[in-house]
């Protein structure tokens, strides 16, 4: 595996490390969405949302509170803007939600989008490569004599199809993993959009339980 890594960039030249680079940037941007879309933004939405349930239910506003605040979850800190202030107007509560989640879904959203860019720039970092392959080998063909042209030319091609390889290798894991995180934070997302309503109407239904506010 090794020796055929190390054949792959003494035969490719020096646009493999370009695509070398472009291929770590890719696993620091997928180690650091997965520790935040799958670690750090992704609670137990069920039984997070129960607990909230049965405290507003009962009217105790500074245990939902409470439980609000001991996470830092995005959902947890958009609901508690909107319980903070639950004794006031409908309107009041859906503005202090609307504000929070406005801080807190570009945190879910954020670099995914760089993994689109890095699949296109590998493609075309490949077919740089496989081009400069191309024209070396043409180029040796042209000037060397006629017992060493099938060794450059072959040198040549294998630096161009190295390069195709390596870039396309690139490119299908930044598509792939493109996917996958875009389909995650769209998940947490639609969870922000469902539960903060859901979380409106239950305040609603129950403000006359907060007792002006005493509870809190």
């Amino acid at each position: 595996m090794f020796e055929f890594i190390a054949t792959a960039f003494e035969a490719g030249g020096h646009n493999m490390f370009v695509i070398l680079a472009t291929g770590i940037f890719m696993f620091g941007v997928i180690i650091e969405r997965t520790v935040v879309l799958y670690f750090q933004a992704n609670p137990n939405k069920e039984d997070f949302v129960r607990i909230l349930t049965k405290y507003i239910l009962v009217g105790d506003l500074r245990q939902a509170l409470k439980v609000c605040s001991s996470s830092k979850f995005p959902l947890a800190k958009v609901l508690q803007a909107g319980l903070m202030k639950a004794t006031e107007s409908d309107e009041a509560v859906q503005a202090a939600m609307d504000e929070a989640a406005l801080r807190e879904l570009p945190k879910i959203e954020k670099r995914v989008g760089f993994l689109a860019v890095i699949g296109n720039a590998a493609v075309l970092m490949g077919l740089l490569g496989t081009i400069f392959g191309l024209i070396r080998a043409f180029g040796a063909v042209a000037e060397a004599d006629a017992s060493s042209k099938a060794t450059e030319l072959a040198g040549g091609i294998s630096e161009a199809m190295y390069n195709t390889a390596f870039g396309l290798a690139v490119a299908i894991a930044s598509a792939l993993s493109y996917a996958v995180f875009q389909a995650k934070s769209q998940q947490l997302v639609d969870d922000i959009n469902e539960t903060t309503v859901s979380v409106l109407n239950l305040i609603t239904a129950n403000r006359d339980k907060f007792q002006d506010g005493k509870s809190a």
